[in-house]
């Protein structure tokens, strides 16, 4: 029953973020049947920090009227709003209305609101829930919310999102005469990429996202309601020592056994690893500030800053690096989570080493990106591998650093898991509002034409 408790959460997870993830890798087949064309991630990017009324509201209800907030319920309003969305999206993204004197996809924009709303609330909900299981299942979670992003980026590539080809192309001009004179004609050829037609359309796509958040409510109401997944809870001693001022009451048996990871080393090695590893101390105030600082510094550099440039920074170095950067650095965050599942972590220093590893090499993939369209080592086998293997280590390594706070996090309490929410958006929210100006407003990054660019060696 354990192992179907981590599908479980694992499954529950998923639904967290990927109906807006899959939004997002769909961009290149929305795009050109919209009015919006390639401003459409300007409009979603704003639309995301509106839909942050959502976590903002559960945050307050938390702060001032915590016992009016029925959390299992709010959890079942969105997951059966996302459903709904994502089920009237292939209906209705083509849709169009005249607003303020323009044409615009009303319809999907809307819909794209509700389901930022969703996934934005589910930051303030889905994680402090999973304090009422055993600690054990937070990693799970974790590995769930790393493929809500791999998932649909996946489909995505199955389906042939942005793959692009050269296209040899004539023009043919008659320098200003009659268009059925022949004098002066001329031919102008020139090479244009084309994106390759879908192998299934947006409409199939949809459908398969409104799937998994029906999926992810049957996997809640299993956690939540049936009775084997009951005693998996985690124990009322221990949720009642999590939640008190005072950390001094000594852990039961059980209690202990929960804050083993979920692969239990050797008797030897676990009393080895539990002299080193606070199991469930109290920070100090200063502490847990600089862990809440770290964790929104995080979330801002991995679901704001560098998603922002991310083309910027790869495609220059050919389709082929761009893809892969995208699906190995999406399986980098559920690989960086199933590590911490043997290997759980607390140590400050080592969360302090991870993020500032992360962000170095953050700091050179954001260098690449402005240096587009000719950063270093373009269009060389070199350049591929580092910018590929720079994703990976940035992904991977800063996902690690939000399971550690997780599981930190999950020792202090209930409430802790709603702030972790709360900073997470708040996070990823002001890294958001920081690019859209630089990307999309005073164009500091640019890009090159995967056909025509040539930069010197």
């Amino acid at each position: 029953m354990a192992l179907i408790n981590h599908v479980l959460a694992a499954v529950f997870g998923m639904g967290s973020w990927i109906a807006i993830n899959g939004l997002w890798v769909e961009l290149p087949l929305i795009v050109p049947e919209i009015p919006e064309g390639w401003y459409l991630p300007s409009y979603l990017t704003i639309i995301i920090q509106f839909a942050n009324v959502g976590p903002l509201f559960v945050t307050l209800m938390h702060k001032f009227s915590p016992r009016k907030l029925n959390e299992s319920g709010v959890i079942y309003v969105i997951v059966c709003l996302g459903i709904v969305a994502c089920f009237l999206l292939p209906f209705f993204w083509k849709a169009t209305s005249v607003f303020a004197g323009a044409l615009h996809s009303t319809a999907l924009l809307v819909l794209a609101f509700f389901l930022s709303l969703v996934d934005c609330t589910s930051s303030v909900t889905f994680l402090p829930f999973m304090t009422h299981l055993q600690p054990k299942y937070l990693t799970s979670y974790f590995i769930g919310e790393g493929l809500s992003g791999l998932v649909p980026g996946l489909v995505a590539l199955g389906q042939g999102v942005g793959v692009v080809k050269c296209v040899n192309t004539t023009t043919n001009t008659t320098g200003g005469l009659p268009s059925n004179s022949t004098e002066g004609d001329s031919t102008s050829y020139s090479i244009v990429a084309h994106y390759q037609p879908a192998n299934f359309p947006p409409e199939v796509f949809f459908f398969f996202l409104s799937g998994v958040m029906a999926t992810c409510l049957v996997a809640f109401i299993l956690l939540n309601c049936l009775p084997q997944s009951h005693r998996q809870r985690a124990t009322s001693a221990y949720v009642k020592q999590t939640e008190t001022a005072n950390g001094g009451a000594e852990l039961s048996k059980m209690e202990v056994a929960e804050q083993r990871p979920m692969i239990s080393p050797p008797d030897g090695q676990q009393e080895a690893r539990g002299k080193a590893v606070s199991r469930t101390g109290k920070h100090s105030c200063s502490k847990m500030v600089l862990i809440f600082l770290v964790l929104g510094w995080v979330n801002a550099l991995t679901n704001a800053v560098l998603p922002s440039v991310q083309s910027y920074s790869c495609l220059p170095y050919g389709n082929l690096a761009y893809h892969l950067s995208a699906a190995l650095g999406a399986m980098a965050n559920p690989l960086a989570c199933f590590i911490a599942m043997f290997y759980p972590n607390r140590s400050l220093r080592l969360m302090g080493f991870l993020t500032l590893a992360g962000t170095g090499v953050g700091s050179y993939i954001m260098g690449m990106a402005a240096l587009s369209p000719c950063p270093w080592l373009a269009q060389t086998q070199t350049g591929s591998a580092l910018i590929v293997l720079s994703w990976i280590l940035f992904v991977g390594t800063l996902s690690y650093v939000k399971v550690m706070i997780g599981i930190i996090l999950r020792d202090e309490g209930h409430s802790a898991l709603v702030w972790c929410g709360a900073m997470v958006q708040l996070g990823s929210m002001l890294g958001a509002l920081t690019m859209f100006p630089l990307v999309s407003i005073y164009n500091l990054f640019r890009s090159g034409d995967p056909c025509n660019t040539k930069c010197p060696l």
